[in-house]
């Protein structure tokens, strides 16, 4: 197949379900909203920032950081002095002015590569460009964790650009089946063809796998500052948990130049017991999984979080937000633990549970590993995934 991708090419999840397809030996033609150099053998890369994305530079950065200067340090500067709240407004009021233009110019790159489908990864802003295109080749969109609960009323022009791009997709990919039921109510017809899949194309074995835990109890919390998360309760649950354990570590990821984080370690006096890190690669995200007893996803908004999969792959016990979309994956004392993720006392209650129960470490583990084996194991996830293109292109 001729595959045209519209998407985040720096994102991770973006290159594990492109790698797939390259190996495969479909002809894979991406279209990044954001400046990237994936390393990967693509028929083609063009670049068509959206949504302030020209702003951005290559390095992964988080769904709201596309109003970020170019060099490094200009984007830390950034990050501490617009909130991260703000910076998700700032883009939803404003990304969809981008479109129009953008969109003339996805129109002449179709026109060029005469694409078999096209796969848009992302309402916003990537499947709101496709659908103001209106390309000739047939559209399938990705609908990823809060596009629906988070970002499709926030303003009228994505509540507008939503329901286009529902409109003119000819099939939709969700990765929990509250979102096929959300895309229905926003206009996603019931006749046409759908998919539940993980969003980044599943779990690879080779990299997520468990292994024996250190002593040192450990917690990690790998969502980073998205407006989404609670980390303000995640903070505020650690001296409590500390009460309790005092041995205790918390890892997180892609916080060491936040600013609000730093903050909160310095008022509760627990930098002995925290660490702030730097973005880390997939690899080493799995050792630090692997590392931990505990994985902490104190979300408001969410779909199935890959890290949360990838977490549970690597035999870590969850505690996360407890939302409609992760009830499809945790069954609550099963598996793992749903709270009230504005509640710090719940969540360092839930947290301590998990660290003093090893019988339950283990039984959810157990049942985990066969979970991920059965629903997100990667070369399950991506062949029903070009079965999928295929039937569409088969209509």
């Amino acid at each position: 197949m001729k595959l045209l991708f519209v998407a985040d090419g720096r994102s991770p999840i973006t290159v594990n379900w492109l790698s797939h397809l390259v190996d495969s030996g479909h002809a894979v033609h991406l279209v990044s909203s954001y400046p990237c150099a994936p390393e990967l053998e693509l028929a083609s890369v063009h670049v068509l920032p959206v949504a302030f994305g020209a702003l951005a530079g290559e390095t992964p950065a988080l769904p709201t950081d596309g109003m970020l200067g170019l060099p490094a340090q200009a984007r830390r500067l950034a990050r501490n002095i617009i909130p991260t709240g703000l910076r998700t407004r700032i883009r939803q009021w404003f990304g969809p002015f981008s479109l129009s233009k953008a969109a003339a110019e996805l129109v002449q790159i179709q026109r060029e590569i005469q694409p078999d489908l096209v796969h848009a990864m992302r309402i916003p802003y990537e499947g709101m460009l496709a659908a103001v295109a209106d390309l000739s080749a047939p559209l399938v969109i990705s609908v990823w964790g809060n596009d629906f609960t988070l970002h499709a009323p926030s303003t009228p022009l994505t509540r507008r650009y939503t329901r286009l791009a529902l409109q003119r997709a000819c099939a939709l990919h969700v990765d929990c089946h509250r979102d096929l039921r959300l895309a229905r109510e926003w206009g996603f017809a019931t006749e046409k063809p759908a998919i539940v899949l993980p969003t980044s194309g599943g779990i690879q074995p080779d990299i997520f796998y468990p292994s024996d835990h250190e002593n040192t109890l450990t917690v990690i919390n790998p969502r980073g500052f998205r407006a989404y998360v609670r980390n303000d309760s995640f903070f505020h649950a650690i001296p409590i948990v500390l009460k309790r354990h005092p041995q205790a570590m918390f890892l997180c990821p892609a916080m060491e130049a936040e600013a609000r984080a730093l903050q909160w370690v310095a008022e509760m006096k627990i930098e002995g017991s925290v660490q702030l890190l730097p973005r880390q690669s997939r690899a080493q995200m799995a050792d630090l999984f692997r590392r931990s007893h505990v994985v902490v996803s104190p979300t408001t908004h969410d779909g199935t979080p890959n890290t949360l999969l990838e977490a549970m792959a690597c035999g870590c016990f969850p505690v996360a937000g407890d939302l409609e979309s992760l009830r499809e994956w945790i069954s609550p004392g099963m598996n793992g633990l749903l709270v009230d993720p504005g509640d710090p006392q719940a969540l360092a209650d839930s947290i301590c549970l998990a660290l003093e129960d090893p019988a339950l470490r283990q039984r959810a583990a157990e049942h985990n590993a066969r979970l991920i084996a059965d629903r997100a194991e990667y070369e399950k996830v991506m062949a029903a995934a070009v079965k999928f293109y295929q039937h569409i292109l088969n209509k």
